[in-house]
């Protein structure tokens, strides 16, 4: 176990001394509006792992809601952090910093070619927000939105009616569902998600049923001209889903075709997929880019990317945010950036990747309950079925995999609309030795559940 937090401050000193009956009472105050509530209350954390507040120890397969590329309390981010703390914090974004200049400058050094020019936001949904904003400035007179089956891109009233929570996609209507009134509607697609086509088609032979359905949904399902589409390229909460590559294409094309704009949902793909967006993965460049997650290096941040060509934003009140120029987040994004660049940890995550792909595979030879593994880069998911032939999902029983490996030392994330699906996606600084532990702890707990 790493050295237990001893906080000098008087403040951190009374946090921290809080026993188990001032947690009950703390808790009943606390309203969560997402997320699964009820395991380890947290206590400090270094690298890949976790502490909880009794002291026992855990590999986190989930980077915190997959937002600690480099793991907890880097040495160096928050070295850096730090040290620009004692000279400058908050500043409105009326005012040009330096931190902000060369965070502009350095993300349009790794978009795709012809996307250089950015702003910052406190938040992902804010990114995505600003890039529909972008969209429906560069498309006048064009009203709704358009994005593909379980996709998820945020539950603020702006991206909450483009997230499966508002359908019936998960079996029941969930949260995003009651505030129908005020979140805008979008028009949805089918996604490619070849395990289950929705087409009764396999994968190779069906003509990419699914971008046909697209441009049919374009032609006749939608009132005017579209908006925007946004998509994830590869769907994280909708399942991890991988989209194939020439359906990306397929996408790009129809909509340059109809002069739709194209908005990649990157929030949970920069950098975990071993390329630093999956505009570069796919060779495929959209019109938008939305950033967020695990892009402030631990701190909060959001940034949206236009294409050269396209309207920006203009200093009208566009795009107003209080803390849209937060220097302590640009410091962090700048110093995660260098260190990703400098210790060429886009190869690693591809090694490690693969690796953990391997390991999981050669467990499938042993539990046929695992039906697909989906992986690209540490971008990994496990689709858990009674057989491979019927594919019936095992959604109760990925719940109580996840439980069990948590009591085992190990946290996985469970997917949002796919029940029986569990997600793997440590930091991107995961060693070998490391994998070896996650592929082992694993293994143990499927002998417990399922045999």
């Amino acid at each position: 176990m790493t050295t237990q937090f001893q906080p000098k401050d008087e403040t951190l000193r009374r946090i921290y001394s809080l026993t188990e009956k001032d947690m009950k009472e703390c808790a009943a105050h606390l309203m969560i509006g997402g997320g699964t509530r009820g395991g380890p209350v947290l206590h400090h954390g270094k690298g890949v792992r976790v502490w909880d507040a009794n002291g026992r120890e855990y590999i986190d397969c989930t980077s915190q809601s997959w937002a600690l590329y480099l793991g907890y309390c880097n040495q160096e981010i928050w070295g850096a952090i730090n040290e620009h703390a004692q000279n400058m914090t908050h500043v409105h974004q009326g005012f040009d910093t330096l931190p902000r200049f060369a965070l502009a400058r350095r993300l349009a050094g790794i978009m795709p070619p012809g996307m250089s020019r950015v702003s910052f936001v406190p938040t992902s949904g804010l990114a995505l927000e600003g890039c529909m904003k972008l969209a429906l400035k560069n498309r006048p007179g064009s009203s709704h939105f358009m994005c593909l089956w379980d996709s998820y891109h945020g539950a603020t009233l702006g991206t909450m009616g483009a997230s499966w929570i508002s359908t019936r996609s998960a079996g029941s209507y969930a949260g995003g569902s009651r505030f129908v009134p005020m979140t805008r509607q979008f028009v949805r697609a089918p996604n490619p998600y070849c395990y289950r086509c929705p087409f009764g088609l396999k994968s190779g032979s069906c003509n990419l049923m699914c971008a046909r359905m697209l441009e049919l949904t374009i032609q006749k399902g939608v009132n005017g001209p579209p908006a925007g589409l946004l998509i994830e390229p590869l769907q994280a909460s909708g399942g991890q889903i991988c989209f194939p590559k020439r359906y990306v294409e397929e996408v790009r094309e129809i909509c340059t075709k109809y002069e739709v704009p194209l908005i990649f949902d990157e929030i949970q793909t920069f950098a975990r997929i071993g390329k630093w967006t999956a505009a570069e993965y796919f060779g495929v460049t959209p019109d938008f880019i939305g950033l967020g997650k695990a892009i402030g290096g631990g701190m909060p941040l959001g940034v949206t990317v236009v294409r050269d060509g396209l309207h920006g934003f203009e200093p009208d009140a566009e795009e107003l945010h209080t803390f849209a120029n937060n220097s302590l987040s640009q410091i962090g994004s700048l110093k995660m950036i260098d260190m990703i660049e400098r210790d060429k940890l886009l190869d690693h995550v591809n090694r490690m990747g693969a690796y953990l792909n391997e390991g999981l595979l050669k467990l499938r030879r042993e539990f046929p309950e695992m039906g697909d593994i989906r992986q690209v880069g540490l971008h990994i998911g496990v689709e858990f079925v009674k057989d491979p032939e019927g594919k019936e999902p095992l959604n109760d029983a990925a719940k109580r995999i996840r439980d069990e490996a948590m009591n085992r030392g190990a946290i996985f994330g469970l997917a949002g609309v796919r029940k029986n699906l569990l997600k793997v996606k440590p930091p991107l600084i995961v060693s070998q030795a490391e994998c070896d532990e996650i592929l082992r702890i694993f293994g143990e707990t499927l002998r417990a559940v399922l045999r």
